[in-house]
């Protein structure tokens, strides 16, 4: 199925806009782009295009899911999120359920191993406002899998029927799972499990093309993707490797998935739910500058929604907020940082930061330098190999 149907008939022209949050320059090219995607139906869920944004640990926060939206992206799932602690009313786990009011296509993802526990976190998870609830099979960190969750629930897929059935009805949003190819080599059974959830009523399924045992080493297999979307009657979402605009661009052409799910790639270049929308010859780039804005806005988000949160009447003020926030922008910073020169020295200066304000006036200088009006290749360097969704 080719996911890049491109609507010519669209407005193009370069003129500013007022209707996003970065300045007019980049809001320009990010509303042209934005223009050429199609929106992407699964099951009873709808999103803005066809390229998501994965569920990744400790990074997928309402605010970065508002920035990648803003971004291009055309749907979110979050962070995957314990059911044990929704239900045993844990502070921290429950704030992890706050949506952005200005987030739109997103999904609150829970894991957990018994089908009981699982029903009743997502009894309360839909009260929080999600379009649909994701169902995390696919996590390989020892910490989740040694419980029974996460990717653990692929092994034995006899029970998944009762699993899916009991969480199913306890919810009147759409349920979703994302999976991996199979526990290891030896047992490659994605497809079965789809066959399973479509019997029980899960609406779509995201599959991560590594085993359990890969973790996220080696090469994602999308022949196994591509055989299990050829095969199955479900909508399936296609996961693994997507960090290059011509990789995106071929899949989205040749794909029997109907949509593709981006992870790591989009933390050193977060206009990659857009560029491949580029067009040959076409002279839209992003350069230093895009990046700070980009930093400048999740800062933006980050602190609004802080703001917000501290309004609620079960709300606990942290003395050590600004050094938390700070904490999580310079990881954004150096992620964004790895495609230009000099950013040996730029990593060196972040790590030594005490406040936000100091990480964003170096970031500032190292952005705007004019060296950097340029952005090398580094797609093919391995990064975040840890378990983080």
């Amino acid at each position: 199925m080719n996911l890049n149907n491109v609507n010519n008939n669209q407005n193009c022209d370069l003129s500013p806009s007022n209707n996003g949050p970065f300045n007019k320059l980049l809001q320009s090219k990010i509303d042209r782009l934005k223009n050429r995607r199609n929106k992407v139906q699964l099951g009873t869920v709808s999103f803005d295009s066809p390229l998501l944004l994965a569920p990744m640990s400790a990074i997928g926060t309402a605010p970065f899911r508002r920035l990648m939206e803003d971004l291009g992206a055309g749907g979110t799932v979050s962070e995957l999120i314990s059911c044990h602690g929704i239900n045993y009313k844990n502070h921290k786990t429950r704030e992890m359920l706050l949506l952005s009011p200005h987030e739109k296509n997103v999904g609150l993802q829970i894991f957990g191993e018994g089908a009981e526990a699982m029903a009743q976190a997502a009894q309360v998870v839909q009260e929080y406002g999600p379009k649909f609830i994701d169902i995390n099979m696919g996590c390989p960190v020892r910490k989740v899998v040694g419980t029974g969750a996460g990717s653990s629930l692929l092994k034995d897929p006899s029970i998944l029927p009762h699993f899916f059935k009991t969480i199913k009805k306890s919810i009147a949003l759409p349920l979703s799972i994302k999976i991996r190819t199979g526990w290891d080599e030896a047992s490659i059974n994605a497809l079965e499990i789809v066959h399973i959830a479509r019997e029980e009523g899960i609406e779509f399924v995201a599959i991560h093309g590594r085993t359990r045992a890969q973790q996220y080493e080696g090469q994602a297999n999308w022949e196994i993707i591509e055989h299990v979307a050829s095969n199955a009657a479900l909508p399936i979402i296609g996961n693994g490797d997507l960090n290059k605009i011509k990789t995106i661009q071929n899949r989205m052409q040749v794909s029997h998935c109907r949509a593709l799910m981006l992870g790591r790639g989009p933390l050193r270049d977060p206009f990659l739910f857009l560029t491949p929308y580029i067009e040959k010859d076409e002279a839209i780039t992003f350069n230093g500058e895009d990046i700070f804005e980009v930093i400048r806005v999740l800062l933006r988000y980050n602190r609004e929604h802080l703001e917000w949160q501290a309004l609620r009447p079960e709300a606990k003020i942290d003395p050590a907020m600004d050094h938390k926030l700070n904490i999580n922008i310079r990881k954004h910073l150096i992620w964004l940082a790895a495609s230009f020169q000099h950013v040996a020295t730029f990593r060196e200066m972040i790590f030594k930061t005490q406040s936000v304000d100091e990480s964003l006036k170096i970031a500032e200088d190292f952005f705007k330098d004019e060296r950097n009006s340029k952005r090398r290749d580094i797609t093919d360097d391995t990064f975040m190999t840890s378990g983080h969704g």
